[in-house]
């Protein structure tokens, strides 16, 4: 089954309602972005998600032990990087590690190899939040846990799914009606669509 990850959450609202679509995983940016949200405030979202639901804290280049005193406040559940951060920096958390990529070319799967995280985030080049897609077919041939973001829609998640049988597909700016509010029903049918496309396959 194809895992789903709505990143970019800033209220609470938004988090249960991507809770009762089904979501498997929330994301919560501690970064600069239009969708950064302070510690204190993710810590009451989190602290009302259900326990079967993983959290995730999004950092880019921070300081290892910002991470640490922001993962063990909010009870991250796992930690995604996607700044510049080193291998030797990511093996430094004993919590779930995502690293995230910037999907220009080929020189990826090199890139990639040269980590050993739990799963490899493929975005578009540009970066997270811009809502464009990168060329899926680059990462066909990786066999590492992959996690897809990058342009998903919800008209477009069954396509990326058919294509790269990602482990999970992670989708911010496609679902929401402005930077960090997100469009409820535009959750559902995202969730529903990955759910379809699993049990056609």
């Amino acid at each position: 089954m194809t895992r789903v990850k709505i990143c970019g959450i800033t209220n609470l609202k938004d988090a249960l309602a991507a809770v009762q679509c089904g979501v498997d995983a929330l994301g919560f940016v501690f970064a600069d972005s239009p969708r950064k949200i302070e510690p204190a405030d993710a810590k009451k979202i989190i602290f009302e998600i259900p326990p079967f639901v993983t959290t995730v804290g999004v950092f880019v280049d921070a300081p290892a032990e910002q991470v640490w005193e922001i993962a063990l406040s909010c009870r991250l559940d796992a930690l995604q990087f996607h700044g510049n951060e080193s291998p030797e920096y990511c093996r430094g958390f004993d919590k779930g590690v995502i690293k995230a990529f910037r999907v220009k070319d080929r020189s990826i799967i090199d890139e990639i190899a040269r980590y050993h995280v739990d799963a490899y985030l493929l975005d578009s080049s540009s970066g997270g939040g811009t809502g464009k897609r990168f060329n899926w077919d680059l990462v066909r041939e990786i066999e590492d846990p992959i996690i897809l973001a990058g342009g998903l829609t919800p008209e477009n998640v069954g396509e990326a799914i058919r294509r790269i049988r990602p482990y999970a597909v992670d989708i911010s700016t496609g679902v929401e009606r402005s930077p960090g509010k997100k469009d409820h029903h535009k959750i559902e049918e995202f969730i529903r669509n990955v759910r379809q496309c699993d049990g056609d396959n």
